[in-house]
């Protein structure tokens, strides 16, 4: 039987919700808090995703959900329907616009689920102000969905502006492994972005990614655009496969410097894809965009 529980953590003054099977073998903790991320991952028996093993969540945005921009918009600033936006630079080192604008929001527990076979919870969080560098209302729910051997996240987003306004969206979880020397990473791709001294594409490099990568002491900082719309990480631990429903599939990854994790981040897009246009969706009033990535251990 799978059980869901919502806690508060006084001192720190933070709340979670907790699913989880009767034999612990797999587990997933969301922070409401922290833009609704996902905390922690267990999945039989073998952790995926631990906030232990990355550096504080301001500073790397563990498992943040990237809307309605994901990555980096240079200097903040960007042009949509003949009108100019400029969005805070929280990205100073390189002045950026960096991660969408609800990896910090508080969502509200909407609704849970639980069987013998799987727990889900949908949260949500509602935006009814206008923020200047994007001034459009919107509702973003996140549903995840646990079973032993798999996690699931939907994302909804409904446009409850009268206009209509320019979106990507993205994942930004990072993967343990206990050796990244002898990780390894498989996907298929042909070309990736070559960015500038402030993390911004400029171009696009040719390549042929067709076998399994050793990640050994490579320093990943950099976008792909895949050919389909699986990853594959095997660690020493654990393999397990990321996929996704996006039509259009962008992966970035990312290795912190002590090594113990590689961010392994979907998107609909790249980088400055408001100014590049490459890859950028729009939503019409009223309507509904809906996403699911899901994680599968092997």
């Amino acid at each position: 039987m799978f059980t869901i529980n919502k806690k508060r953590n006084k001192d720190q003054n933070t709340q979670f919700i907790e699913l989880f099977n009767s034999s612990n073998s797999c587990f997933a903790k969301i922070d409401l808090q922290l833009g609704g991320s996902l905390q922690e991952l267990r999945l039989d028996k073998k952790s995926l995703i631990s906030s232990n093993h990355v550096l504080p969540y301001p500073e790397s945005y563990a498992s943040a959900v990237l809307f309605p921009f994901v990555n980096r918009i240079e200097q903040g600033r960007y042009s949509f329907d003949s009108n100019n936006y400029e969005l805070d630079i929280n990205e100073k080192v390189l002045n950026n616009a960096l991660h969408g604008l609800v990896y910090n929001k508080t969502f509200e527990l909407v609704s849970k689920d639980s069987t013998s076979t799987s727990a889900s919870v949908s949260i949500s969080y509602i935006e009814i102000n206008r923020n200047k560098g994007f001034p459009f209302t919107f509702e973003i729910s996140l549903t995840y969905r646990l079973t032993n051997s798999t996690l699931e996240l939907q994302v909804d987003i409904l446009n409850t502006d009268e206009n209509v306004f320019p979106f990507s969206l993205g994942w930004h979880p990072y993967f343990n492994t206990s050796n990244i020397f002898n990780s390894y990473l498989s996907f298929l791709s042909h070309k990736k972005l070559v960015v500038n001294e402030n993390m911004i594409p400029i171009s696009e490099e040719n390549i042929a990614i067709q076998h399994p990568i050793q990640i050994k002491d490579k320093c990943f900082d950099d976008c792909f655009v895949l050919n389909s719309n699986k990853v594959k990480l095997e660690t020493p631990d654990y393999t397990m496969e990321l996929s996704s429903t996006s039509e259009e599939n962008y992966l970035q990854l990312y290795t912190p410097n002590n090594r113990k994790s590689i961010a392994i981040e979907p998107q609909t897009a790249p980088a400055n894809s408001f100014n590049s246009k490459i890859g950028l969706l729009q939503l019409q009033p009223n309507e509904t965009f809906s996403l699911n990535w899901k994680i599968k251990i092997d």
